[in-house]
């Protein structure tokens, strides 16, 4: 098993950013585990599954969904979906079908698998706390969620939505309520874990932070 950077955070912190940075300059592999949640969502949403159906219901579509993410795509069962998943909509059912027990293990293998062969940098809502507890090293990534809110806006509004500031805002709101409200692995800071708070600091900065603590750790 390789070494594991674990990032956590809330929805528009800037984790994926970051974490693509980081591996890029370490040469560890890079898992986006929030894009995995999303191709499971869009499987299940494109079998008629709703978040309220049973537990029988998801499992037997689980168990015919193939889901990976390499080089920087995500595939659902060999199709690459890694456009298709970023909608609002994807993002909204992949929170709430995240909060779904049978949807956490089946994920949890796959992503723990991602670090056997290589130095990983993995970001999500549960990597330093349920799915690498013993990560080398462990950060959590935080913003004001009026920074986040922008953010957010500024990304759908580059991929051509309509949405507004203020949706945005809702969006991120009920996001945050949503993992860190859940029973099963909701959204924390693991007590071992780096705080940073990137709410007026930039991308680069924010990089220079973690490679500190990364360079000065054995």
């Amino acid at each position: 098993m390789g070494k594991v950077i674990a990032i956590d955070g809330p929805s528009g912190a800037g984790k994926g950013t970051i974490a693509k940075l980081l591996a890029g300059k370490l040469g560890f592999s890079y898992l986006d585990t929030g894009a995995l949640y999303r191709a499971v969502a869009l499987a299940l949403r494109e079998k008629g599954i709703k978040p309220e159906d049973s537990d029988e219901k998801l499992k037997n579509t689980l168990s015919v969904t193939d889901v990976s993410f390499k080089n920087g795509k995500v595939s659902l069962n060999g199709k690459d979906v890694s456009e298709e998943i970023r909608t609002t909509e994807m993002g909204h059912y992949s929170s709430v079908f995240s909060a779904r027990k049978i949807v956490r293990d089946f994920l949890l293998d796959i992503q723990r698998n991602a670090s056997l062969h290589s130095d990983l940098v993995a970001e999500g809502r549960d990597m330093t706390t349920v799915v690498f507890p013993n990560a080398w090293k462990k950060f959590y990534l935080d913003a004001s969620v009026e920074e986040r809110a922008k953010r957010r806006y500024l990304q759908l509004k580059e991929k051509g939505s309509n949405i507004t500031e203020s949706e945005a805002k809702k969006d991120v709101v009920e996001r945050d309520a949503r993992d860190s409200g859940r029973d099963i692995a909701p959204l924390r800071k693991a007590d071992d874990a780096v705080l940073i708070d990137s709410s007026s600091i930039t991308i680069d900065k924010v990089l220079e932070n973690i490679m500190k603590v990364v360079r000065t750790s054995h």
